[in-house]
């Protein structure tokens, strides 16, 4: 079997996807715009061939290159895990006949107003919501849904561009903050935690869930420079609190028709315990989020992911083992980084559950951490008991600091 994985390089995910499908025994067949040597080792070491394109994003020329490879080398499946290439693999399926979630069956996972309004058919709850194109509709939008509401991209991704606005004086300080951005999904701000139902399908059933929660939510996380923000992949996805959730994240995905791979939704539950929907894309959740999936599991969700989709089965275990919190640092100051403090502490405290540092070295410029959660490092802690999860993720917070200068 051949499959074409698209951006098997990037971003930091994809080559351990790309790793996946070698060791399910597949030959991979990379497509980007790397050099081949440019890609990271794993990536590299997993593709059976590599093609550089000079552009992803010029679909009418791609589909053709990737006829006249395919015309030499069978292609039995086209992949893509990235957000922006979600619709690009759709095409390349149907351009070269291949079974797969066609262009129309993944439109609404990328278009926001389109997926709310098919879940609103469906008597799913979504925030009320509108599509808007220009300042005007927006304003007008914004009075009759009531404020606070939420702007954000309708082909968004994260919390890139997302805003919470709590008026009309707000509204008119955002707008010029999204000039650049072509539609606007502009919605009811939903008041509660954030949680994932994130699922790995054979056929339109679910092989594999699990729930994240988001600590703080990702909009206050996204625009708070001093938060450490945590996502916490937890032992029990289906504890009661839980299941209003797992029960509409289960109807979305039947109303939404998807069959196989990997889906990732956002939703809240609010003070009452309602479950209201966020939303979902056709791809596994960024930030390491698998990552604290296979540590909460002791499993291997890329080889999973991969499995189900070219072999038809998820034959790993499941058995619920630890809560996993990856906590996100940022550097104060600007800068290089020059030094870090607490670490060695926290590690003597917590060394048997501690699973994972990553911090940028001494010397590193540090990261804009508006434009990526990942910010200057990580550090990825577990524990069979959430309470002792938590009090560790906050403790990493707090005592662990990065300065830059």
């Amino acid at each position: 079997m051949n499959i074409l994985m698209i951006s098997p390089g990037f971003p930091a995910e994809m080559p351990w996807f790309t790793r996946g499908l070698a060791e399910v025994g597949v030959r991979v067949i990379g497509i980007g715009e790397q050099p081949e040597r440019a890609l990271p080792a794993v990536a590299r070491s997993a593709i059976h061939l590599y093609v550089q394109t000079e552009s992803l994003w010029n679909e009418g020329r791609l589909v053709e290159e990737v006829r006249r490879l395919a015309s030499r080398i069978p292609i039995d499946g086209v992949e893509c895990l990235w957000e922006p290439g979600v619709i690009l693999a759709a095409r390349l399926r149907e351009a070269l006949g291949l079974d797969g979630m066609t262009v129309e069956q993944v439109l609404p996972f990328r278009d926001k107003e389109r997926m709310k309004q098919v879940l609103d058919e469906a008597g799913i709850r979504t925030p009320r919501h509108t599509r808007v194109n220009d300042e005007a509709a927006c304003r007008e939008a914004a009075e009759r849904i009531g404020y606070p509401l939420i702007v954000k991209p309708i082909a968004g991704a994260g919390s890139a561009d997302t805003h919470r606005v709590d008026g009309p004086d707000d509204l008119e300080r955002t707008l010029p903050r999204v000039r650049h951005v072509a539609e606007l999904s502009v919605e009811e701000f939903i008041d509660g935690d954030e949680f994932t139902f994130d699922t790995i399908c054979i056929e339109g059933d679910i092989a594999y869930h699990n729930v994240a929660w988001y600590r703080p939510r990702p909009l206050i996380g996204r625009s708070v420079e001093w938060i450490s923000p945590q996502t916490i992949a937890l032992r029990r996805p289906d504890a009661p609190e839980l299941a209003t959730g797992c029960r509409m994240g289960r109807a979305v995905l039947a109303a939404l028709g998807f069959r196989t791979g990997f889906t990732h939704m956002e939703w809240y539950r609010t003070a009452s315990g309602e479950a209201v929907f966020g939303e979902i894309a056709a791809r596994p959740p960024g930030a390491l989020s698998v990552d604290i999936m296979n540590y909460a599991y002791d499993i291997d969700t890329y080889a999973g992911w991969a499995e189900a989709v070219c072999r038809g089965r998820f034959s790993q275990e499941v058995q619920p083992r630890y809560n996993a919190a990856v906590v996100f640092k940022r550097a104060q100051g600007s800068g290089r980084i020059q030094r870090v403090d607490g670490l060695e502490r926290l590690v003597a405290r917590y060394r048997p559950n501690i699973v994972c540092v990553d911090l940028l070295p001494l010397g590193a410029p540090r990261r804009n951490w508006k434009q990526t959660l990942l910010s200057d490092g990580h550090v990825i802690v577990r524990h069979p008991d959430l309470e002792a999860t938590m009090e560790m993720a906050d403790r990493i917070g707090t005592d662990l600091q990065i300065y830059a200068g």
